[in-house]
């Protein structure tokens, strides 16, 4: 380990994704995670779209939840069929309530160095990976890969300034 890679601690997203979906789920609310999906991630590829999918991860519509440091696992029912869910960590981009909106988003991973990664048609497209959540400051829980990638802006344009408080809203994808 590098004086750098001792510094840093280990990731703060799983802490913050444990967090958040306490809170929701304290609040009566239901926690729902957007999920950047690539071959190591584990879910219904039917339901994914533009290398992207939504999970409801809220107790009710769950079996065997663990929101561990590496991954979030579950059983959930996709068209009537369980089905077992994985996800890395790094690969959640965001957890916030359904009713209202309101958590967190990540940066979308980047390439480990595990292996060539396959670009998905829509950063192709871009130059970036797509993300779910539109006007959304990123969080900066963990440190930018380099200072090319950082963003400290919105995702893709300001919040509507005649939203109330200037707060983002999230699209709901299905």
């Amino acid at each position: 380990m590098t004086g750098t890679d001792v510094n840093q601690g280990t990731s703060t997203r799983p802490y913050l994704l444990r967090a958040l979906h306490d809170w929701c789920t304290d609040n009566g609310f239901t926690p729902y995670i957007a999920v950047y999906v690539d071959a190591s991630v584990q879910v219904p590829m039917e339901y994914v779209k533009n290398n992207e999918i939504v999970l409801n991860v809220g107790f009710e519509a769950t079996s065997g939840l663990k929101l561990g440091n590496e991954f979030v696992e579950f059983k959930a029912r996709f068209g009537g069929a369980s089905r077992d869910i994985q996800v890395p960590v790094d690969h959640v981009v965001a957890i916030y309530a359904r009713e209202n909106g309101q958590g967190m988003a990540f940066p979308v991973p980047t390439d480990s160095g595990s292996g060539p990664a396959e670009t998905p048609p829509a950063a192709a497209e871009s130059g970036k990976p797509p993300t779910p959540l539109r006007g959304l400051r990123l969080a900066t829980s963990e440190p930018e890969a380099d200072a090319e990638s950082a963003d400290d802006g919105p995702v893709d344009e300001p919040p509507d300034p005649a939203t109330p408080g200037g707060r983002p809203a999230l699209k709901r994808v299905k």
